[in-house]
């Protein structure tokens, strides 16, 4: 039970947190696999080296403790960790490994002169507080996938059925399931979940699903990332009649219905979750704007794909700018606030959704900033400190 000692010292640790989030939360990741091996299967080893998860962490940490006595600012938040957890199949029983990890990392890194027994016992219940709050919404994911037409729990047997080379880099994936069945729908934007068994070892990713629900099939297209350990393994053994292990779909980046100019904004592999959004918004009259940055031609995956949708759909406008060559552009450079002044209707009152790497996004959410879109109607899926994205 959170009590109004344990709100008022868990407030007070908020200016600890501000300053040292990233040490701590890099503790905690080190006690975590060290003490609980179990769990490395959910982490994303890439993301530990660059510090993507600790600082995720890290923000979640701060936002929790800054809003202790006002939770209901923290539904955004909430709501994607918990469709992260739940493509993961993060079950009741690792919260309590989390925990303790956790409670140790505050005791070690800050010392018991700061960490003292009140303070550990407050961040017990609030963590108690929190970890009731994920389980009870993940639980609701479950028992809904479980119980949708076509839908499941847990792992369960995909086959290959196609292996298509989009890019120099992306290679799209058909997978229907092994027994035969259907599968359950998703929304525009949502992605899926890989159990792959490399060398001996698991390994759970997320991808986006590329093309839009059909109750029969799932499509994902995947990068190859530099050292990407499962990226690479789909590219490199994956092959059609090759067997996988899926999660049920979910995720909070998604396409809502409305009639307004729909913006789709894309860097990269960043393209993936607009492709569902572009096919799901081609069934209705809604005017679509969709902008596509890439390194160059070769690694542009869907291009001729685009083209075709915008042959035959005249509410559809497509623009591509290079980083390096023209051939194939629109333009050349980065995607600057000139360009997407001119690619977005004048009114600015429109949904943008976009997505890409981080610097990308920086720049596009403050370049919709400056040029009138507003802030309410620009969409996106970030889970690290806010003030990265400004």
């Amino acid at each position: 039970m959170l009590s109004r000692e344990h709100r008022a010292i868990i407030s007070a640790t908020v200016p600890v947190l501000q300053q040292g989030g990233e040490t701590l939360t890099r503790h905690f990741y080190q006690k975590l696999f060290s003490e609980y091996p179990q769990v490395l299967p959910f982490f994303n080893q890439a993301h530990q080296h660059s510090g993507t998860q600790q600082r995720a962490l890290a923000y979640s940490i701060l936002m929790y403790a800054s809003n202790i006595d006002r939770l209901e600012a923290l539904g955004p938040l909430v709501k994607g960790i918990v469709n992260k957890h739940a493509a993961l199949q993060i079950m009741p029983e690792h919260y309590p490994m989390v925990g303790a990890a956790l409670l140790g990392a505050i005791r070690e890194v800050l010392g018991e002169a700061v960490a003292t027994d009140a303070v550990i016992e407050a961040w017990a219940a609030a963590y108690g507080q929190l970890a009731e709050i994920l389980t009870g919404a993940e639980q609701e994911i479950y028992t809904k996938n479980a119980q949708a037409a076509g839908g499941w729990q847990g792992e369960r047997a995909f086959q290959v059925i196609s292996k298509t080379i989009e890019s120099d880099e992306i290679t799209s994936f058909v997978m229907a399931p092994a027994d035969g069945g259907e599968v359950m729908d998703f929304l525009p934007g949502q992605y899926i979940t890989i159990l792959a068994t490399i060398n001996g070892e698991q390994a759970r990713r997320q991808y986006s699903l590329s093309d839009i629900s059909n109750g029969k099939t799932y499509r994902i297209s995947v990068k190859r990332e530099p050292g990407g350990k499962v990226s690479n393994y789909l590219h490199d053994h994956i092959s059609v009649g090759s067997q996988v292990s899926l999660f049920p779909p979910t995720g909070a980046f998604t396409l809502t219905s409305s009639e307004k100019p729909l913006v789709l904004i894309s860097g990269g592999a960043g393209i993936t979750p607009t492709l569902a959004m572009l096919s799901k918004a081609l069934q209705t009259q809604r005017p679509v704007h969709f902008i596509h940055a890439a390194r160059h031609a070769g690694v542009h995956a869907f291009g001729a794909h685009i083209d075709a949708l915008a042959a035959t759909h005249p509410q559809l406008k497509r623009y591509y700018v290079y980083e390096q060559g023209a051939e194939g552009a629109d333009a050349t450079g980065f995607l600057s606030r000139e360009l997407l002044e001119q690619w977005i209707p004048a009114s600015r009152d429109v949904d943008a959704y976009f997505l890409g790497p981080l610097p990308f996004m920086k720049a596009v959410k403050s370049h919709l900033r400056d040029i009138g879109v507003p802030e309410s109607q620009s969409h996106y899926e970030f889970f690290g400190p806010a003030e990265a994205l400004q």
